[in-house]
């Protein structure tokens, strides 16, 4: 049976809501810093190399290439590889290392968790992460998993679901969570509270992922958060106060980060995306405004240097807005008119951190 895609009166209403209100903010948005500034751990700005952070982006690139290249044209949202449309090239990149890519079925026996990020439960009727890119994955050997977290629930509530989702898994099954936005800090707080998981943990990746947070949480007033987290939807139940907003409070995030060493057992990768202004969807541009003031490089919600874990592996800066890189709209209407710029390999994306992945792991 074909989904239907198409906007339900409730949620014209909601996403005109939305957008007004973000050009709104856009323009009377309050100072960030002030409010930064007393309550977060002392952080500083870095480069990739100094920081600790391993960088792969060639390599991740040639497999990209590979993908596209040998099965690409088959694939939702095919794109041409020859410039930055899918991939930026920033400075420092080393030159491609000539080593083949292997595209045959994978043995390895990993499963793909995905987890999805802040108020994603709430439109999983028109769109669910990576859902046009997990056949594609299932059809190259690697087993697939959506966690339905809460879309307005706090990281430490999202973390015991993650939990319980894990724990009826096959043991055999080697995990990859593959996260998007707050899906990646609701990972990181199920691996601190619930440290069973980490035996069966292989590897974590980030997909536009709030590390560090986001400065619109510390931007937007506490009204506004209870609004959006209170309003009555069926498919997304409400959060308790401003819980979901306040997990992606700078403060709360690096806090976490400077209390809870990243376990060394696991190897952690990141991709954080951004775009051009005339590449961020409508509904996401207010709010790309508000990023640029501090960073133009960002996906509409979140900064690419807010987006990497520490100590990870730097994969790659993917050509996407926040939505695109991860959720596809592909229904007509009004959504089709907001979200209008969510066009990109995902199901190529997915492939090639699958096989990245499997790659490492196999250096040992």
């Amino acid at each position: 049976m074909m989904r239907d895609f198409s906007a339900p009166p409730r949620w014209r209403f909601l996403l005109c809501a939305v957008l007004l209100l973000a050009v709104h903010l856009s323009a009377c948005a309050k100072p960030l810093i002030p409010v930064v500034a007393h309550a977060s751990p002392p952080a500083i700005l870095s480069l990739v190399d100094k920081a600790g952070i391993r960088d792969d982006r060639a390599r991740f690139r040639e497999i990209m290439n590979a993908i596209m290249a040998d099965h690409g044209a088959g694939l939702p949202d095919n794109r041409p590889t020859d410039d930055d449309n899918i991939l930026w090239h920033l400075g420092g990149e080393a030159p491609p290392s000539g080593k083949s890519v292997s595209l045959a079925p994978s043995s390895a026996g990993l499963r793909l968790v995905l987890v999805p990020g802040v108020l994603a439960q709430c439109v999983s009727q028109s769109s669910l992460l990576f859902e046009d890119a997990r056949a594609n994955v299932e059809l190259r050997g690697y087993s697939t998993t959506l966690v339905s977290t809460g879309g307005r629930l706090s990281s430490k509530h999202n973390a015991a679901i993650i939990r319980d989702s894990v724990a009826v898994l096959p043991k055999e099954d080697k995990l990859v969570f593959v996260t998007h936005s707050k899906g990646a800090v609701d990972v990181l707080e199920a691996l601190t509270y619930f440290p069973e998981i980490i035996p069966r943990t292989v590897a974590v990746v980030s997909v536009a992922g709030a590390i560090n947070g986001s400065p619109l949480a510390d931007t937007f007033s506490d009204g506004l958060f209870r609004l959006a987290e209170s309003m009555p939807l069926s498919s997304c139940p409400p959060g308790e106060g401003t819980e979901a907003f306040d997990s992606l409070r700078r403060p709360v995030r690096l806090s976490f980060l400077a209390e809870h060493p990243l376990p060394v057992t696991i190897r952690f990768y990141s991709l954080p995306a951004f775009a051009t202004r005339e590449d961020i969807s409508l509904l996401l541009k207010p709010f790309y405004d508000i990023l640029a003031k501090t960073d133009p490089l960002n996906d509409g919600l979140v900064i690419a240097s807010d987006a990497i874990f520490p100590g990870a592996t730097l994969l790659g800066y993917p050509n996407a807005d926040h939505l695109a890189v991860a959720m596809p709209f592909t229904q007509r209407g009004l959504l089709r008119t907001i979200i209008n710029k969510n066009a990109y390999p995902r199901a190529a994306l997915l492939e090639a951190i699958a096989r990245y992945v499997e790659e490492d792991l196999a250096r040992k």
